[in-house]
């Protein structure tokens, strides 16, 4: 057994035994000085200014903890890294984002037979198919929302309140109606429609795709006034098409009371009434249902009392109480034309009941006499 003054291996195995070596303790071997935690500072580092005359080592502990942290940042990195790694290799990507495609749209003008009943705007309303009719937004009604397959009760009562949202900045907000602006509709359509709408706006055209009226109810500012009272009635139904999308079809008739666009007083039988129903089209992603907006596949308009013969491509164009629609028919269509195909579209303006002060007995209503063009 070691002595007390024995370095760590134990006594030298050449060493005096017993007592015979009175210095043995003050003698140091090699793994004794290795063992040791405190070095006393050398001859020439003594001659400086150190309060301790002596500093401590490292020790192995310290040597082992490094080594221990390295690896463990090293275990670190790598999972991070694998993460990554499987992340960018993952084999379920994310379905590829699908554009919308551009909205299609068919407007046809209703002319009447006779000349357009004037009167009350009360007592037009009395006397016409829509006089129970709801008024503005009280007749945009959506069914109750349930699950579909792939979609919760919120996510399909979501794309309704975004259909409804939509049929009222585009059909009965009063600044869209005449021609003020647009900002109320445009904030609701998916942003790949923008350009198409934006076209729309500046540059009408009736090549089935860049009809201002197709995507809003709107009248020249200087021919028409409509009366804040306008008349609604119609449907909403929903369907799922395909696991990442909903679609929406609203189907409503909206009549509005007319007066001329002129200053000063307004004659008491003056008003008129415009009747428009509009089919619309809606397509919802999970994008869409989540930032409330939409995407408008096709427009099916028809409205009337118009002349055949009207451009309504930026603005419809009424014929106002007391009025005709011209003898002629709608504008030519050139089958031999080169170009982009268009057709000139008219109905027949029909009635179902008639208004009460009628000075010629033409009837009322969006329904064409016509044979009109099939709904894109």
């Amino acid at each position: 057994m070691a002595d007390h003054g024995d370095p760590p291996e134990g006594p030298p195995e050449n060493g005096a035994a017993g007592g015979e070596d009175e210095y043995r303790s003050l003698v140091f071997d090699e793994s004794f000085v290795r063992a040791a935690r405190l070095q006393e500072f050398s001859a020439q580092e003594r001659m400086g200014e150190h309060a301790r005359a002596v500093r401590s080592l490292p020790g192995r502990t310290l040597h082992n903890g490094s080594r221990a942290a390295l690896v463990l940042v090293i275990l670190i990195a790598l999972a991070f890294g694998t993460a990554v790694f499987m992340g960018f290799r993952h084999p379920y990507q994310s379905p590829v984002a699908r554009r919308p495609e551009p909205l299609r749209m068919t407007v046809v003008p209703l002319a009447p037979r006779g000349v357009v009943p004037a009167g009350t705007t009360a007592g037009l309303f009395a006397s016409s198919p829509a006089a129970p009719y709801p008024q503005g937004a009280a007749g945009i009604n959506p069914p109750v929302s349930r699950r579909t397959e792939n979609f919760s009760d919120s996510q399909v009562g979501a794309a309704l309140t975004t259909v409804k949202d939509y049929l009222v900045a585009s059909s009965l907000d009063p600044d869209v109606l005449g021609g003020n602006t647009v900002r109320p509709v445009e904030s609701l359509l998916d942003p790949d429609q923008m350009a198409q709408f934006d076209r729309s706006m500046d540059e009408p055209d009736a090549d089935g795709q860049h009809a201002a009226t197709g995507w809003l109810v709107r009248f020249d500012p200087a021919e028409a006034v409509a009366d804040p009272e306008v008349r609604v009635r119609g449907t909403l139904r929903y369907a799922e098409v395909g696991t990442d999308a909903l679609e929406v079809v609203s189907d409503h008739t909206f009549t509005y009371a007319l007066r001329p666009a002129v200053s000063g007083p307004q004659q008491d039988q003056g008003a008129s009434l415009f009747t428009v129903r509009r089919e619309l089209r809606f397509r919802f992603d999970r994008e869409d249902l989540r930032l409330h907006r939409l995407e408008l596949q096709t427009s099916y308009v028809q409205a009337g009392p118009q002349s055949c013969a009207a451009d309504t491509t930026g603005a419809l164009r009424p014929l106002l109480a007391g009025r005709r629609a011209a003898s002629r028919g709608p504008a030519g269509t050139d089958p031999y034309a080169t170009g982009r195909p268009t057709a000139a579209l008219c109905g027949t303006l029909e009635v179902s009941s008639l208004p009460s002060r009628a000075p010629a007995p033409a009837p009322q209503g969006p329904r064409a006499s016509g044979t009109p063009a099939s709904r894109p």
